[in-house]
Protein backbone atom coordinates (compact mmCIF):
# COMPACT_ATOMS: atom_id res chain seq x y z
CA UNK A 1 0.00 0.00 0.00
CA UNK A 2 3.10 2.35 0.06
CA UNK A 3 2.92 2.78 -3.73
CA UNK A 4 -0.20 4.79 -2.81
CA UNK A 5 1.82 7.39 -1.50
CA UNK A 6 4.34 7.65 -4.66
CA UNK A 7 1.23 7.75 -7.38
CA UNK A 8 -0.54 10.43 -4.31
CA UNK A 9 2.56 12.64 -5.06
CA UNK A 10 2.45 11.74 -8.59
CA UNK A 11 -0.88 13.14 -9.39
CA UNK A 12 0.00 16.27 -6.63
CA UNK A 13 2.64 17.09 -9.22
CA UNK A 14 0.40 16.58 -12.49
CA UNK A 15 -2.24 18.79 -10.46
CA UNK A 16 0.41 21.79 -9.79
CA UNK A 17 1.84 21.47 -13.46
CA UNK A 18 -1.46 21.89 -15.01
CA UNK A 19 -1.35 25.29 -13.03
CA UNK A 20 2.29 26.12 -13.68
CA UNK A 21 2.91 24.94 -17.14
CA UNK A 22 6.45 24.27 -16.88
CA UNK A 23 7.22 20.92 -17.56
CA UNK A 24 8.72 20.62 -14.67
CA UNK A 25 6.96 19.16 -12.24
CA UNK A 26 5.31 16.88 -14.65
CA UNK A 27 8.98 15.22 -14.97
CA UNK A 28 8.96 14.81 -11.14
CA UNK A 29 5.72 13.55 -11.39
CA UNK A 30 7.33 10.38 -14.28
CA UNK A 31 9.78 10.10 -11.20
CA UNK A 32 7.17 9.72 -8.49
CA UNK A 33 5.44 6.71 -11.05
CA UNK A 34 8.59 4.99 -11.48
CA UNK A 35 9.12 4.92 -8.28
CA UNK A 36 5.55 3.44 -7.02
CA UNK A 37 6.49 0.85 -9.66
CA UNK A 38 9.41 -0.33 -7.77
CA UNK A 39 7.73 -0.11 -4.32
CA UNK A 40 4.97 -2.20 -6.24
CA UNK A 41 7.51 -4.44 -7.22
CA UNK A 42 8.79 -4.26 -3.57
CA UNK A 43 11.71 -2.77 -3.53
CA UNK A 44 13.20 -0.78 -0.57
CA UNK A 45 12.83 2.63 0.45
CA UNK A 46 16.03 3.61 -0.71
CA UNK A 47 15.96 1.76 -4.03
CA UNK A 48 12.83 3.83 -4.53
CA UNK A 49 14.14 7.10 -3.64
CA UNK A 50 17.42 6.53 -5.72
CA UNK A 51 14.48 5.40 -8.87
CA UNK A 52 12.46 8.76 -8.24
CA UNK A 53 15.57 10.70 -8.50
CA UNK A 54 17.07 9.26 -11.35
CA UNK A 55 14.14 9.27 -13.39
CA UNK A 56 12.85 12.22 -12.73
CA UNK A 57 16.62 14.01 -13.31
CA UNK A 58 16.44 11.78 -16.70
CA UNK A 59 12.95 13.07 -17.74
CA UNK A 60 14.13 16.61 -17.43
CA UNK A 61 17.29 16.06 -19.28
CA UNK A 62 16.00 14.50 -22.03
CA UNK A 63 12.44 14.53 -22.23
CA UNK A 64 11.66 18.23 -21.43
CA UNK A 65 14.28 20.36 -23.48
CA UNK A 66 12.48 18.43 -26.46
CA UNK A 67 9.19 19.02 -25.48
CA UNK A 68 9.39 22.66 -25.29
CA UNK A 69 11.19 23.16 -28.46
CA UNK A 70 8.43 21.30 -29.99
CA UNK A 71 5.60 23.42 -28.24
CA UNK A 72 7.99 26.36 -29.46
CA UNK A 73 8.02 25.53 -32.90
CA UNK A 74 4.24 25.00 -32.86
CA UNK A 75 2.73 27.83 -31.08
CA UNK A 76 5.15 30.96 -30.94
CA UNK A 77 5.48 32.99 -27.84
CA UNK A 78 2.65 35.76 -27.92
CA UNK A 79 4.17 39.08 -26.12
CA UNK A 80 1.53 40.78 -24.37
CA UNK A 81 1.30 44.35 -22.51
CA UNK A 82 3.62 46.80 -23.07
CA UNK A 83 6.33 44.41 -24.89
CA UNK A 84 3.54 43.55 -27.34
CA UNK A 85 3.69 47.36 -28.41
CA UNK A 86 7.54 47.33 -29.40
CA UNK A 87 7.57 47.46 -33.29
CA UNK A 88 4.42 48.61 -33.72
CA UNK A 89 3.37 51.78 -35.86
CA UNK A 90 1.65 55.00 -34.68
CA UNK A 91 1.01 58.50 -35.26
CA UNK A 92 2.33 61.47 -33.78
CA UNK A 93 -0.58 63.33 -32.19
CA UNK A 94 1.53 66.14 -29.88
CA UNK A 95 4.60 66.64 -31.46
CA UNK A 96 7.52 64.36 -29.96
CA UNK A 97 11.20 65.58 -28.85
CA UNK A 98 13.62 63.29 -27.02
CA UNK A 99 11.92 64.78 -23.68
CA UNK A 100 8.00 64.49 -24.50
CA UNK A 101 5.19 64.08 -26.86
CA UNK A 102 1.85 62.51 -27.46
CA UNK A 103 1.02 59.26 -30.09
CA UNK A 104 -1.83 57.28 -30.92
CA UNK A 105 -0.44 53.39 -30.98
CA UNK A 106 -3.32 51.06 -31.57
CA UNK A 107 -6.15 53.28 -30.72
CA UNK A 108 -4.68 54.66 -27.36
CA UNK A 109 -2.71 57.43 -26.61
CA UNK A 110 0.56 57.16 -25.34
CA UNK A 111 3.22 59.61 -24.03
CA UNK A 112 6.26 59.34 -25.98
CA UNK A 113 9.59 60.45 -26.31
CA UNK A 114 12.20 60.13 -29.98
CA UNK A 115 15.11 58.04 -29.60
CA UNK A 116 18.41 59.86 -28.50
CA UNK A 117 19.44 62.07 -30.86
CA UNK A 118 16.41 62.17 -33.52
CA UNK A 119 14.85 65.27 -34.41
CA UNK A 120 11.82 66.45 -33.47
CA UNK A 121 8.62 64.59 -35.01
CA UNK A 122 5.86 66.65 -36.24
CA UNK A 123 1.97 66.37 -35.86
CA UNK A 124 0.90 63.49 -38.12
CA UNK A 125 4.16 61.70 -38.54
CA UNK A 126 4.09 57.78 -38.86
CA UNK A 127 6.29 56.39 -36.17
CA UNK A 128 7.57 52.87 -35.01
CA UNK A 129 8.00 51.76 -31.48
CA UNK A 130 11.27 50.78 -30.47
CA UNK A 131 11.16 50.34 -26.77
CA UNK A 132 8.96 50.97 -23.96
CA UNK A 133 10.51 52.74 -20.78
CA UNK A 134 7.56 52.62 -17.95
CA UNK A 135 4.87 53.76 -19.37
CA UNK A 136 6.58 56.02 -22.42
CA UNK A 137 6.68 54.94 -25.99
CA UNK A 138 10.17 55.31 -27.13
CA UNK A 139 9.88 56.07 -30.84
CA UNK A 140 11.77 56.98 -33.86
CA UNK A 141 10.21 58.19 -37.59
CA UNK A 142 9.39 55.73 -40.01
CA UNK A 143 11.50 57.69 -42.72
CA UNK A 144 14.41 57.02 -40.43
CA UNK A 145 13.68 53.43 -40.45
CA UNK A 146 13.88 53.33 -44.31
CA UNK A 147 17.47 54.85 -44.41
CA UNK A 148 18.89 51.88 -42.08
CA UNK A 149 19.93 48.96 -42.72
Amino acid sequence: MDWLWWVGAGLLFVLIEIISLDLVLIMFAGGAFAAAGVNAAGGPLWLQIITFAVVSAALLLSLRPWLLRHLRHRVPLAETGAAAQIGRTAVVVDRVTELSGRIKLQGEIWSARAVDGSPELPIGAEVRVVRIDGATAVVQSLASDSHTV
